[in-house]
């Protein structure tokens, strides 16, 4: 039998480092959200003053270090992002107004920097459709380039017969019109990334089912947001559009849903022949590559000329079928163009992190994991315009040719998902090996991919930096 004096001595002795330990855990979790805020409002009142710093924002990187078992990363990510979601709720910006139904047409507005586009003001509907306990899945909405009063109008009458609920929207008026009316301009990326951070922060949304989609003008917008920011994408469903291919790579849209519907004889800035062009590139890319490392289909896509329909065409069909569609934060094949939209280029995409772009070219990446061997391909990209239009000057084809990229710098995250974290990790760059190693689960690569994606499925415990 234990005396009672030891016995209570242990006790005592036993909650002092419990309670020890939580005000640590506590301590750790405020200086996370406080780094946070402060990142966020340097973001704020820097990054977005100024056009340049805007497009050319610098990597975050925390001072705060920890090492972490690995049988801790779940209880650390969990931490890291409830800071997250903190340090978002005391940010002191223009925030989401709170999702009401859709049919009460709930409306506000955002003011976008002023630097990047003068006097833009986005007034938007956010509501819901239907009710579900679980986070609901996000679709945006992009109308055409009508007046804008009667566009966005249209839009959110078109979201309430869409068959497509229980689901939420965003429904947003363009800004301003004339040369402005474009929905991948640089004032409204800082829009798209912001629906994006505060609507998963905020956690009534699904972060695997995010959508985007639009009409004519919103065609062309949704087409090349879908490239861009295809990491966070569920799927895409362009309309009645048709980009040059070189403004919305295909290769971007490997494992997501990609739908793209245009009338066939939608003759108007060459919509019809650029559809078909976009079907013969997301057919041959499938043919090329059909499965992904894990076995997964990369391309799936629904990309099709509407017979006997002209602009107009039935756009109920889209989002159905996008919504069956769920995002894999973590692809084991990832092919990404780092192309540029209105002179940006992303610092992320997936677990990838550009720390020094190779050149002023575009970059390829082509990364495969199998195993715990991690093999990328990066190559410099030349486009060579092989069809042009007389009338408009639109370059329509074009030729691409790849070289081995040499100069970067890339940061490689990673999580048990994609690779043994209790084993050796291989890295091998255009034919190269570039790291061999064990990696260690850390609270500084948290803390910097949750500010990189603003993602709650991409605070990732580790990574690997290499040069090339």
């Amino acid at each position: 039998m234990i005396p009672f004096n030891r016995f209570a001595s242990t006790i005592t002795l036993a909650l002092t480092l419990s309670v020890g330990a939580q005000a640590q855990s506590t301590n750790l979790e405020k200086d996370v959200e406080s780094y946070f805020l402060q990142t966020l409002n340097t973001q704020l009142t820097t990054e977005v003053a100024d056009r340049k710093a805007f497009t050319n924002a610098p990597t975050c990187v925390t001072h705060l270090q920890q090492s972490i078992k690995n049988k801790d990363i779940p209880h650390y990510q969990e931490m890291v992002w409830k800071a997250w979601q903190a340090a978002n709720r005391a940010l002191k910006e223009q925030k989401l107004i709170p999702a009401e139904p859709l049919q009460n047409a709930n409306q506000a507005s955002w003011d976008l920097p002023q630097d990047l586009e003068s006097n833009a003001k986005m007034p938007y509907y956010y509501g819901t459709k239907g009710t579900s306990d679980k986070p609901l899945p996000l679709f945006l909405y992009l109308h055409g380039s009508g007046p804008k009063a009667q566009e966005w109008q249209n839009g959110i009458l078109l979201a309430k017969s869409f068959n497509d609920s229980p689901s939420s929207y965003f429904i947003p008026q363009i800004p301003n019109e004339g040369e402005y009316y474009r929905w991948w301009q640089l004032a409204k990326q800082f829009a798209w990334e912001k629906l994006i951070r505060q609507s998963l922060a905020e956690g009534a949304v699904d972060a695997n089912r995010l959508y985007v989609f639009g009409i004519s003008e919103g065609g062309y917008g949704s087409q090349r947001l879908a490239s861009f920011y295809a990491d966070y994408w569920a799927a895409a469903g362009p309309m009645a559009g048709g980009e040059p291919l070189k403004n919305a790579p295909v290769e971007n849209c490997a494992n997501i849903g990609f739908s793209f519907l245009t009338g066939a004889d939608d003759t108007g800035f060459y919509r019809n022949i650029l559809t078909h062009y976009t079907q013969v590139a997301f057919d041959s890319a499938q043919l090329s590559r059909p499965l992904s490392a894990d076995q997964q289909p990369i391309f799936r896509h629904r990309v099709q000329l509407l017979p006997g329909m002209q602009h107009h065409i039935d756009y109920s069909l889209t989002t159905p079928w996008m919504r069956q569609f769920v995002r894999n934060p973590y692809p084991k094949t990832v092919l990404w163009e780092d192309f540029e939209m209105d002179g940006r280029h992303r610092s992320g995409f997936y677990n990838l992190q550009v720390l020094k772009r190779p050149s002023a070219l575009r970059t390829y990446y082509d990364m495969s994991i199998q195993g715990n061997v991690i093999a990328l391909s990066i190559q410099d990209v030349r486009y060579t315009t092989t069809e042009k239009e007389p009338q408009w000057g639109i370059e329509m084809k074009f030729n691409r040719s790849y070289s081995a990229a040499q100069g970067g710098k890339l940061r490689i995250y990673l999580n048990d998902k994609l690779v043994n974290l209790n084993k050796e990790v291989t890295v091998i760059i255009n034919g190269k090996k570039a790291f061999q190693g064990v990696v260690k689960a850390n609270l500084k690569d948290m803390i910097n991919s949750c500010v990189e994606y603003y993602d709650p499925y991409r605070v990732y415990p580790t990574a690997v930096e290499v040069s090339y």
